[in-house]
Order: C-alpha cells, then sequence, then structure tokens
C-alpha cells in the first residue's frame, strides 16, 4: 500500500484526491492544508517554496511515498525545486490549455486561475505550445479560494462573486473554460447556474490522478490495502473536515 501525501494552500486540493480516490480507492492518504497561509495566489515564489520544503518535510516524516502538489500556483512557484531537492516523486497540477484547444469551437477558451499561476512559467510554456491559433483569455477568480474556505459554495453572495470573474470570458465568447485552481471545481454548480447551456469546463484533476497512478505503477507500490484519509492544517481544521465529507 502506498502513502501519498496530497497538500494545498487551503481546502481546495480536495477536489484533487477526490479524483484521485476514484481510481485508486485503497492507498493511505494524508492531506496538508496550508490554511494559515491561504491563499497563495499573491504571495511570492520564495516563500511558496519555503512552505513546499516544510510542508514536504513533514510528509515524509508520516511515511509519504508520493506528493502530489495539489494546487496550481504551489506547482508553478515550488515543484521544480522541490523536485530538485528531493528523491520522492511529486505530480504536480497541469494547465488544461491543450484539451480546451483541441476541443474548443468558437477559437475562444477562458481561463480561470489565480494571479500566481497566470503569471507562472510553467502556464506560460503550456498555453505558448498548445493555444495555436486559438484565443486565451484569462481572468483571476477573485473571491473564489475565499468563498470556499468559508463554505460558501451557493446562494446570492456567491453567485454574485463568481459571475465577476466568470462573465467576462463569457462576454468574449469562450465556450470551454479551463478551471486552473483546485478551488474552483467545488464552485462548479455556481458557475454552470451562471452560464449558458453548452459551455464547458474543465478540471484537470481527473489527468492528476492518472498520473499519479503512473507514477505509483512505477514504483512497484500497487496495489493497496485497507484505504484511509489523514487530515493536516496549519490553521485550524474545522473547513477542511467539512469540506472533506462532502468528496
Amino acid at each position: 500500500m502506498a502513502t501519498i501525501g496530497v497538500f494545498d494552500s487551503g481546502s481546495g486540493g480536495l477536489s484533487v484526491l477526490r479524483e484521485i480516490r476514484k481510481i485508486l480507492p485503497r492507498e493511505r492518504y494524508i492531506y496538508y492544508s496550508d490554511n494559515a497561509n491561504c491563499p497563495y495566489g499573491e504571495k511570492s515564489p520564495g516563500f511558496i517554496i519555503e512552505r513546499g520544503r516544510a510542508i514536504t518535510e513533514e510528509l515524509l516524516a508520516r511515511g509519504a511515498d508520493a506528493i502530489v502538489v495539489a494546487c496550481n500556483t504551489a506547482t508553478a512557484a515550488a515543484i521544480a525545486a522541490l523536485r530538485a531537492e528531493y528523491s520522492i516523486p511529486f505530480v504536480g497540477m497541469e494547465p488544461a490549455v491543450k484539451p480546451a484547444a483541441l476541443g474548443t469551437k468558437s477559437g475562444v477558451i477562458g481561463v480561470l486561475a489565480t494571479a500566481g499561476t497566470l503569471k507562472g512559467s510553467k502556464y506560460l510554456k503550456t498555453r505558448g505550445l498548445y493555444a495555436g491559433s486559438v484565443r486565451v483569455v484569462e481572468h483571476v477568480g477573485q473571491g473564489f479560494v475565499e468563498l470556499v474556505e468559508s463554505l460558501e459554495l451557493e446562494g446570492p453572495h456567491a453567485e454574485s462573486v463568481v459571475r465577476a470573474s466568470l462573465q467576462p470570458l463569457l462576454d468574449e465568447g469562450a465556450d470551454i473554460i479551463v478551471l486552473g485552481c483546485t478551488h474552483y471545481p467545488f464552485l462548479l454548480p455556481v458557475m454552470r447556474k451562471i452560464a449558458p447551456s453548452g459551455i464547458r469546463f474543465i478540471d484537470p484533476a481527473p489527468a492528476v490522478a492518472r498520473r499519479l497512478e503512473d507514477v505509483l505503477a512505477t514504483l512497484g507500490t500497487l496495489p493497496g490495502g485497507g484505504p484511509s484519509v489523514e487530515l493536516l492544517a496549519s490553521g485550524p481544521s474545522d473547513t477542511l473536515e467539512k469540506l472533506f465529507t462532502t468528496i
């Protein structure tokens, strides 16, 4: 049985853990929410790297065989440094620009992400490689992380906050919206309520889960034994525990 560490700036990475457990239900998981420092979107790369190191050390001490950086901002800022410093495999978030570019009918795709992700070299490289003749419009999901961390996943205020960042992408003609932050899938019901029918949303978490499955197979740690999930947080754990019950 593999022990898999998963970490995020907060509770959003539970959306990734949800997808991982669908295809790897028998493993042991340790989820770390760095909610005392959430959100990461406006934090410096240096700060995020330091947090990544500290969290990695904690997960290694608890027996992690592989670590999923279930945070787009942390992947962009820190995963290269973590891979260089530790021998354990790291799986990060991949910006889903390629499948969006291949699937668009309008020729316009939207990307909702944090400021840190949109400025990161990983996203910019992926956009440059795969966007081609497709027009990419981007918007920071202002207030999205805070909605999820406060468990405000529906209602008039949540709809108002989501609409303010989603509507500009729809107005530009985007027919596929890439979710570039692991918190955002928890707001998909609100997004679908706002968006016209026919608008597609792409969550990269299923692809990350498949990548982790491949990594564990190369380590020879599959299949697993009895499943378990341990939840850790750098701050209060109430939101993490409540959101976990929904996945």
